[in-house]
């Protein structure tokens, strides 16, 4: 079935969730996750670890670095998306970014489908989904957001994770 065809993977089921949100997932920003974040990442600017050095900086804080983000993962649209593919690809993220993340910050995450197209290629049929994540902190401002990239395709046993993007 990885032939082109001519069928449409798109249904109506699958517009319906066209800016759709999901439910608000929520954060606390500690120092030691954000620590632990930058260093398994080899970043050892002293701003995400160091509490005297960032007390002196403009933000009079630890901060978390930028990608951090990426660990403050959104819920799952509910009811889940009804993912018609198998294979997972992640074709990448866009950030804009407004104000830092700091320790003690708790940071709300959402998601929303803002575009979904299909492509025929190699493998056949691909659905291509844009997903807008909206980070805001506790006193509701936008820290950042993000248009990620998702790409599904293919049929048979479904991969690892795929569940975690529906």
């Amino acid at each position: 079935m990885n032939k082109k065809s001519n069928e449409k993977i798109i249904t109506d089921e699958l517009k319906s969730y066209l800016n759709v949100e999901s439910k608000p997932t929520f954060y606390d920003v500690d120092k030691n996750s954000v620590k632990n974040f930058a260093l398994a990442v080899g970043n050892k600017n002293p701003l995400y670890f160091d509490e005297t050095f960032a007390r002196s900086t403009v933000y009079g804080t630890i901060i978390a670095p930028h990608m951090y983000l990426r660990s403050l993962r959104p819920l799952r649209f509910d009811p889940e998306f009804p993912e018609p593919f198998s294979h997972i690809l992640d074709a990448g993220s866009k950030f804009n970014f407004f104000f830092p993340i700091k320790i003690g910050d708790s940071i709300s995450v959402v998601k929303k489908l803002v575009d979904i197209f299909e492509k025929d290629g190699r493998m056949g049929k691909m659905l291509f989904r844009k997903i807008e994540i909206t980070y805001k902190n506790q006193i509701n401002q936008i820290i950042a957001k993000e248009l990620n990239t998702i790409i599904t395709y293919g049929y048979g046993k479904k991969d690892p994770g795929l569940e975690e993007h529906s």
